[in-house]
């Protein structure tokens, strides 16, 4: 019977394209050998892994392919993104290698670890860019990139990081569906329902790819130009003037994403007065 669940499985997934989460018990065994990468971020300068600085915060996001999603959060400005890394989000087989990935026999998503200084920029600044710089109603895929390691998702650290991400994710659902889209796929998780980590690292080569000499300018995002409402009105009041966003909108009407805007785009960080 187990055999024969296992070859459904199988054939299902072939058949999807890879678009089909396999399951725990199905999932590549892995390894304990951690992905070695480089210890300095190619563009900020900054360290990759921590110890991070106190006061800093970590949430791991995930809109497509990682190349195009991580330089998008590294240029946000203000000095308040401390770090940005690129690696496999939210699945079961622990250091899996891009090929593994790919796969889908893993059960990860390409992601961002971002790790932030909250008095600098806002988690709400930081998922107003996730949310507008793809389309999260796509299900397992984002543009051309088909399968469960491109699909949507948002894992938070903390109960605070919980509210502002559900929240926000209920708003822009709202705001999509108003402008003739679907509803907003992504999936939402506390980072400590996967385990001894959320995140591992991809190989070092991915690691601010688009930065870097050679790289080939690729990006499957697919921005809507739909933008997530004010604050004001989906924010839980407790958390309004603690977590307020510190971009203005004037940034938003200058920097907001489109189609290919992380290619095009400068590698270092947006200069912005705030």
């Amino acid at each position: 019977m187990a055999v024969k669940r296992l070859s459904q499985f199988l054939r299902n997934f072939i058949v999807m394209g890879g678009a089909q989460m396999v399951p725990r018990e199905h999932a590549l065994p892995g390894r304990s050998t951690k992905m070695p990468i480089a210890k300095t971020h190619y563009v900020l300068k900054t360290p990759m892994e921590g110890p991070w600085p106190d006061g800093s915060k970590v949430v791991v996001l995930a809109n497509g392919c990682f190349w195009g999603s991580e330089k998008g959060f590294w240029r946000l400005p203000g000095g308040g993104i401390i770090s940005t890394a690129v690696g496999y989000a939210a699945g079961f087989t622990p250091n899996p290698t891009y090929e593994e990935v790919c796969s889908g026999r893993t059960g990860h998503t390409e992601a961002v670890q971002v790790v932030y200084d909250p008095s600098k920029i806002s988690l709400v600044d930081i998922m107003r860019w996730f949310w507008q710089s793809h389309d999260p109603t796509q299900l397992n895929k984002q543009g051309n990139d088909v399968g469960t390691q491109y699909r949507s998702g948002a894992y938070y650290f903390d109960d605070e990081q919980r509210a502002i991400i559900e929240s926000s994710k209920a708003a822009y659902e709202k705001a999509m569906v108003a402008k003739g889209h679907g509803q907003v796929a992504t999936q939402v998780a506390s980072a400590a329902d996967y385990g001894p980590s959320v995140f591992y690292y991809a190989e070092d080569y991915h690691q601010q790819y688009l930065a870097k000499p050679g790289a080939r300018p690729y990006c499957s995002a697919q921005p809507r130009g739909v933008s997530l409402p004010p604050y004001e009105t989906w924010l839980p009041e407790k958390l309004r003037e603690k977590h307020a966003p510190k971009l203005p909108e004037a940034f938003w009407d200058e920097h907001a994403p489109t189609p290919h805007c992380v290619i095009r785009a400068p590698h270092e960080p947006i200069k912005w007065e705030l």
